[in-house]
């Protein structure tokens, strides 16, 4: 036997030299909140483009991505453009809306993403989204909507609900105030889609409900998921159903 600094080996043994091999660090995850935000903003300078104003549309300055995007009941049903249910949760009407939108974006996807996982908050999103549709057109079908308003409040309807079966204070964690604010917010500014706002936020905490009871279960979160996406086809099937085909002037707009 030889000595060796890591004890006594065999002759043969001690010969050998170890291979060091040197452990990579991992890659840093891919920010989901991050890529919707990105998306967001490239189809709002996609509209800048095409000639929606920085302010925001108006009677004389519409334009056609904003067109080609926006919700709007009787385009959906007249016209069976379906996919507006969704690429309107994309689009915004001016800088101050798309910046306030992503900002609360920013804030509570980053704290709910790495809560749920990124699978579970893009469904919890894109959810929300189409919730959010089905209140806008529930409350005002013959106005056109845009706006990512209805998935910020989804995320922070299921951050709510996740908080509160994890024993968590929404008072003190300040989410009871976010939603107190905004709430306000949305009643007592003119142009805001309030009924976004609520589809949004049931639709959230729906999919947060789902998730903290069945997600964190083992053998459970494809149930969970599956559960989420019944939610998201009934927000479809509800949002066509109260659309509404009367006319294809929205407000003086001519889409």
């Amino acid at each position: 036997m030889t000595p060796t600094s890591v004890g006594m080996r065999c002759p043969e043994c001690a010969r050998e030299r170890t291979k060091v091999k040197t452990v990579r660090s991992p890659s840093p995850a891919v920010s989901v909140t991050l890529i919707l935000i990105a998306i967001n903003v490239v189809l709002f300078l996609g509209e800048t483009a095409t000639g929606t104003p920085l302010g925001g549309v108006s009677s004389s300055a519409v334009g056609t991505l904003y067109v080609k995007g926006a919700l709007y009941g009787p385009f959906i049903v007249d016209l069976h453009q379906y996919y507006r249910l969704v690429t309107s949760g994309f689009l915004h009407d001016g800088f101050l809306h798309i910046l306030f939108n992503m900002w609360f974006l920013y804030v509570m996807g980053r704290i709910l993403e790495p809560v749920v996982g990124r699978v579970n908050f893009v469904v919890i999103y894109l959810v929300s989204l189409l919730a959010g549709s089905f209140g806008a057109l529930l409350f005002e079908p013959q106005s056109p909507t845009v706006g990512a308003s209805g998935a910020c409040f989804g995320i922070l309807g299921a951050l709510i609900v996740i908080a509160h079966f994890r024993r968590i204070s929404i008072w003190q964690s300040g989410l009871g105030l976010t939603l107190v604010i905004n709430i306000v917010f949305s009643l007592s500014v003119a142009g805001i889609s309030i009924g976004g706002h609520i589809g949004g936020l049931i639709g959230g905490g729906i999919c947060g409900l789902l998730i903290v009871q069945l997600g964190e279960r083992r053998r459970m979160q494809a149930a969970a998921i599956a559960g989420c996406v019944v939610v998201g086809v009934i927000s479809v099937i509800a949002a066509i159903a109260v659309a509404g085909g009367q006319g294809l002037t929205p407000n003086g707009l001519t889409l």
